[in-house]
């Protein structure tokens, strides 16, 4: 499954009332880290049908992204039936990231 583009207007529905546990990577397009992270992101959305993950702009977004505290990107928060069970900041391998996501399931 592609990853979902995500907005302050459409997170409640998309993460905090998904069915699936969710993987929300906050980001900019300015930020070189970020960038770095987005193939494996869209790698990881490809290869997981049973968990959600999706982009949210921190700059076109900052409503969200302040209620989650994102002070640095990129930050990576998992939810799991609308509750944060885990959150990375910065630059993270794959197999890292996977073995996260397995454990949501």
């Amino acid at each position: 499954m592609a990853e979902v583009e995500l907005n302050d207007t459409n997170f409640e529905r998309e993460v905090l009332q998904s069915t699936q546990p969710v993987l929300v990577d906050f980001w900019a397009q300015w930020c070189a880290p970020c960038r770095m992270m987005s193939p494996i992101i869209s790698e990881l959305a490809n290869e997981n049908d049973k968990v959600k993950i999706g982009k949210l702009d921190v700059d076109n977004n900052p409503v969200t992204a302040s209620q989650y505290g994102v002070m640095s990107i990129p930050t990576l928060i998992f939810f799991k039936n609308g509750q944060v069970v885990d959150k990375l900041v910065g630059v993270r391998s794959k197999a890292e990231l996977q073995k996260r996501l397995d454990s949501l399931l």
